[in-house]
């Protein structure tokens, strides 16, 4: 697939920032801007290309971190393609082009696009019968097994991922759930930890992370999962969520003591013209996930 030059891809690099072939670690930006089974707001087919616009804004130097973390890594931004119609093909190619960029020995960090994508971006990482822990940030469960009679759905993808038996979910966030998926969540709980957002100030970080410890590692982050107020920019906000501190210690936290964390995506964003400040959030995001990735915490 083509690589974006690095002054149009993510975090806008020039030349002189972008030295390549010198044998460090990659990452992979994928814009995948699916919006295929959106049921209440729309625009998420316009989130990866807001994000990566946004992310020229940012500045390189993490103040909490206290380095740049591009330098600790080549990053690639994949050129904007055709995502194939319908959702089964849309996962399958999305399947692919992740297989493609870990062939490669990169990290993929997935751009979307509505969240149905995470159950084709999790294939490659189940093929070698490892067991893999998802980290889900959100205001939803995801949990239905049919939504508007769609098997694969952004309201179904969580339980698309428990359909693979090496997977087990850390769900964060949640304020807005079904009966269905109660019952399926209170069958399941030996594979799913739901961390409700109503108690959220009695959180134990550690022991939300725990699951993760000497796992392989996916994260996947509906922008949902944050409060409205500061994140509406979304097809389906929910009132009562998570603030940005909140969830930037948990993927810090996560970063620590997962063995290896071995994807990402960031999900849902459905920009409003003329109020960029949501796109600049889910850019520093990305940003921020990168900088935990690749900072040596030993």
């Amino acid at each position: 697939m083509k690589i974006l030059p690095p002054q149009t891809g993510f975090l806008g690099l020039s030349d002189k920032q972008f030295p390549t072939g010198n044998g460090k670690k990659s990452a992979t930006v994928v814009p995948f801007g699916l919006e295929e089974t959106v049921t209440y707001g729309r625009g998420t087919s316009k989130g990866p290309e807001a994000i990566i616009k946004a992310s020229h804004q940012l500045e390189l130097f993490d103040e909490e971190l206290c380095y740049e973390p591009y330098k600790n890594f080549d990053l690639k931004t994949l050129a904007p393609f055709s995502i194939k119609s319908g959702i089964c093909s849309a996962l399958d190619q999305l399947e692919g082009v992740v297989t493609n960029i870990l062939e490669d020995n990169s990290f993929p960090l997935i751009l979307g696009g509505e969240h149905s994508l995470t159950a084709g971006a999790i294939r490659p990482f189940l093929k070698g019968g490892e067991r893999l822990s998802l980290l889900h940030i959100d205001a939803h469960a995801d949990l239905r097994d049919n939504y508007d009679q769609k098997k694969f759905s952004h309201a179904t993808v969580i339980r698309r991922c428990l359909d693979y038996k090496d997977v087990r979910v850390v769900t964060v966030g949640v304020r807005s759930i079904s009966s269905e998926e109660v019952s399926f969540y209170q069958s399941n709980n030996d594979r799913i930890k739901i961390y409700w957002a109503k108690d959220k100030e009695s959180w134990n970080l550690d022991e939300i992370i725990a699951p993760l410890s000497n796992t392989q590692t996916y994260l996947s982050i509906d922008l949902d999962g944050f409060d409205m107020s500061i994140m509406p920019a979304t097809g389906t906000p929910e009132p009562g969520g998570m603030s940005w501190d909140e969830v930037i210690k948990i993927i810090y936290k996560t970063s620590q003591v997962a063995s290896k964390i071995v994807g990402a995506d960031i999900v849902e964003l459905a920009p409003i013209k003329g109020f960029p400040a949501y796109d600049f959030l889910a850019a520093k995001l990305a940003y921020k996930i990168l900088g935990y990735r690749f900072f040596n915490f030993d």
